[in-house]
């Protein structure tokens, strides 16, 4: 079998070389004419431009699914599988030709390269590796080498995160495809996503999603290597690896190279690359993608055409035709071949299929692809339910199809539960578009048609929905025009921005939220400053108007107006008058940042002497003089509490008049300690708990967190933990007694019981508890008052300076009976 190509002209070349484009130039130049495209999708894409050429009622668009024929339409565009083995037509063009390689399509693409032509002109597409196997099937052919337009470079590899705008990221299984997705909507604001699973309508509106500037990423399968125009910058592998339908293999580098080659446009050049769950491409691969090198096509998938109908074994003896000439491979069997093979081991199809019509019709039927990608067997059963319908009643029982067509007809469910439906319609489209096989086609053909439609828009509304930030991506679509953006902040401080929630505003400091990051961010951001320089001025305002009640200083030394932190308190020089440092962004300037730090200081110092009146009206105190001055000083300066054997001698030197002038103040004189019993309350010795820490670096020192919220609770004795700082025990109003601390005023009242027992005196009514007037024991009410367990009451009283004596068994007896 030898072919001529006289007559044909191969067009050959890289990616952005304008093939497609020059054969529609050529196709309209002629009176009639056919083009045949590897994907329906495609097929679409020109069967658009070509309306727009020449007017709709000159097209038609032929694919196994969908028709529409107008009245002596001029032109055909075409899936390869729908073109015509012959045809009239003055011209014929054939687009990706080196599928002709392809494993499970590669047998049709040969086909037609070698025996469909135009009266007048035949246009061959496809990459530069089809040369020397094209002239070698085809002498006499006519080549044109077609360079790119544009330059492709490599870019090493990047996370998915950090990939530019304008990037298509590629992946080989939806799986993945709708992971990656997922990142890119919570990161960058949303991605579309292309498959060869989504129906044309669906996949088109993804597209559109892109080409609008609605998103700034695609996510998508190897569909986008074959010739759909997008405006694409870079290209990123995040896999390099796919299922052929026979097995996981790596991909070529002309594979790798159709798919890169979708980066750049006309004149502009672009970038490949790789994300980081893809091995860097070595130099020798980057090197040959880059300059278009590859290795040449050296065989074509074959499967004969001469099919013998003679009877079911005949028919599948004659696929088994081996290729007449060098540079052609028999193909692997195809899903109709395959079907063939099952269901020639059905008993009835072999009883059905007895004639030479009724066996063209089995192999007829055996073409119904297999969108839903079930396993051969049952793919093969729906076939055989069509053939026994056809043969017998001469068309598909329409009560079946009726049936399978409602349980596709539902819009709910989420994305794999409408990509099912979807692929389940379309096995109905492709059986309501084969000639004869039902009794009332139009009707079916608009009904499934309507179907998909709606399955379709709502799969790309879930989407949308799912991998799209549709805020995010108006954002970012204003921020590319250069427009200017609209801030607006809500009652509880969100931040929006042509309202897309773009951070955080807590009293007077913005937070931009997590993920808005990159070169917009700083759109983003100054768009919001707008807004915050006039809610500065406002809440500057509404603060310094703001009652006390408002305002509230937390144990870590935040202050907060209305719960939103505004400001931190800082040492001083003066212990009781700690430094206001505003927590606010630098927006807050002028007299709005005074009247700021002025109402918040004079909320500090208000909070401060009224919770710590008693301490603040002894440090004014004029009426103390000589050492009860003295004393009152070194009490305010230890904030409340002096251990009275520190300051022993001024005790003993200060006469009854200073004393009664410094207990009018409300200071005690205790048996332990010198102290302000109002100032053990919870709010009092956490907020002198505070004030210390702020003087001594102390917010951060152990036990600072963790036990001064015990303390405050009002707790008259706890166990105590030796990691801590024993400072905190004491300004909480604490004694450290090693095991445990117990409240001050507690300890007085211990000291008041056991005081009468050790002034007791032998011949006198002995109170409970007391010995010998040296000596005492333990009483009920001390346990009590403490809380505290004989053995915790050991302890404290040794902590007090106590010695425990042990006594005989007389002694202790004799003192019980007395």
């Amino acid at each position: 079998m030898i072919v001529s190509g006289r007559g044909v002209t191969a067009v050959l070349g890289p990616t952005n070389t304008g093939k497609t484009h020059y054969a529609i130039e050529r196709m309209v130049a002629h009176e009639t004419g056919i083009i045949g495209l590897p994907l329906r999708l495609l097929a679409r894409e020109v069967y658009t431009r070509l309306v727009e050429r020449v007017g709709q009622h000159n097209v038609a668009l032929i694919t196994g699914e969908e028709k529409i024929t107008p009245h002596m339409a001029r032109f055909s565009v075409c899936t390869v599988e729908a073109m015509p083995r012959e045809t009239r037509a003055s011209f014929v063009a054939i687009d990706e030709v080196q599928l002709a390689g392809d494993l499970e399509r590669g047998h049709i693409f040969t086909d037609r390269v070698l025996h469909l032509r135009g009266r007048d002109e035949t246009l061959l597409l496809g990459a530069g590796t089809m040369k020397p196997i094209l002239e070698q099937m085809l002498p006499g052919i006519h080549v044109i080498e077609r360079s790119r337009l544009s330059q492709l470079f490599y870019s090493g590899s990047k996370k998915i995160t950090r990939l530019p705008e304008r990037t298509a990221i590629v992946a080989f299984s939806a799986d993945e495809v709708y992971a990656i997705a997922e990142l890119i909507r919570r990161q960058r604001g949303g991605a579309a996503v292309v498959l060869g699973a989504l129906s044309p309508r669906t996949r088109n509106a993804q597209v559109a999603l892109y080409q609008e500037g609605d998103v700034e990423y695609l996510v998508a399968t190897d569909a986008i290597g074959m010739g759909l125009n997008l405006d694409v910058d870079h290209v990123a592998f995040a896999q390099d690896r796919k299922f052929d339908g026979f097995q996981f293999r790596n991909l070529n580098p002309a594979e790798l190279a159709q798919i890169a080659g979708r980066a750049g446009r006309h004149l502009r050049d672009g970038t490949f690359g790789v994300t980081g769950r893809v091995d860097p491409f070595d130099e020798e691969l980057v090197e040959r993608i880059e300059t278009h090198q590859f290795d040449p096509v050296k065989v074509l998938q074959w499967r004969t055409t001469r099919f013998d109908y003679s009877s079911l074994q005949s028919l599948r003896l004659s696929l088994e035709a081996v290729p007449p000439i060098g540079g052609l491979t028999r193909a692997l069997p195809a899903v109709d071949q395959q079907a063939l093979e099952h269901l020639s081991r059905y008993p009835d199809i072999r009883e059905l299929a007895t004639t030479p019509q009724r066996v063209e019709k089995l192999w007829e039927a055996c073409a119904l692809p297999d969108y839903r990608r079930i396993t051969p067997a049952q793919h093969a059963d729906l076939i055989s339910t069509l053939y026994a319908d056809l043969v017998r009643r001469g068309t598909v029982n329409e009560d079946f199809m009726a049936d399978q067509v409602r349980r596709a007809d539902r819009t709910d469910g989420e994305i794999d539960t409408l990509s099912a439906r979807i692929a389940q319609i379309r096995t109905w489209t492709y059986v309501s578009n084969r000639p004869g096989w039902l009794a009332d086609p139009t009707h079916w053909q608009e009904k499934t048609r309507e179907i998909e439609d709606r399955l379709s828009d709502a799969l790309h509304e879930r989407l949308t929905k799912r991998f799209v930030d549709r805020r995010t991506s108006v954002l970012m679509k204003r921020l590319r025009e250069n427009a200017m953006l609209e801030a607006e902040i809500s009652v509880n401080g969100d931040v929006f921005v042509e309202g897309h929630h773009v951070g955080q505003l807590a009293g007077f400091r913005f937070t931009l939220v997590s993920g808005t990051e990159g070169p917009d961010a700083k759109a983003v951001q100054a768009a919001a400053q707008k807004a915050l320089a006039l809610e500065f001025e406002a809440r500057a305002a509404r603060l310094h108007a703001a009652g006390n009640g408002d305002l509230a200083l937390g144990s870590d030394g935040t202050v907060r107006w209305l719960g939103d932190p505004v400001a931190r308190l800082a040492a001083s020089d003066h212990i009781m008058r700690p430094r206001v440092i505003l927590l606010s962004d630098e927006q807050l300037t002028g007299n709005a940042r005074d009247h700021v730090a002025a109402r918040i200081e004079r909320f500090v110092n208000h909070h401060i002497a009224t919770v710590l009146k008693p301490l603040d009206d002894l440090s004014r105190a004029e009426d103390l003089q000589g050492l009860a001055k003295g004393l009152a000083f070194q009490l305010v300066e230890n904030l409340g509490v002096l251990f009275r054997r520190d300051v022993a001698d001024d005790v003993k030197s200060l006469d009854q008049d200073g004393r009664a002038s410094m207990r009018k103040h409300g200071i005690r004189f205790g048996a332990y300690h010198i102290f302000m019993p109002a100032l053990l309350k919870p709010a009092p010795a956490e907020l002198i708990t505070l004030l210390w820490a702020l003087k001594n670096d102390g917010l951060d020192k152990p036990g600072y967190g963790d036990l001064i919220p015990v303390l405050a609770a009002g707790r008259t004795s706890v166990v105590t933990d030796p990691s801590y700082e024993r400072t905190f025990y004491k300004l909480a109003g604490f004694r450290f007694l090693g095991k445990r601390a117990v409240r001050i005023d507690i300890l007085e009242r211990l000291a008041d019981l056991i005081r009468p027992l050790l002034q007791w005196k032998p011949g006198t009514p002995r109170p409970d508890g007391a010995y010998d007037g040296r000596r005492f024991t333990a009483t009920t009410a001390m346990l009590s008052i403490l809380g505290a367990t004989p053995d915790d009451m050991e302890e404290i009283l040794k902590g007090l300076g106590y010695r425990a004596d042990s006594v005989t068994a007389e002694e202790a007896a004799a003192f019980l009976a007395a």
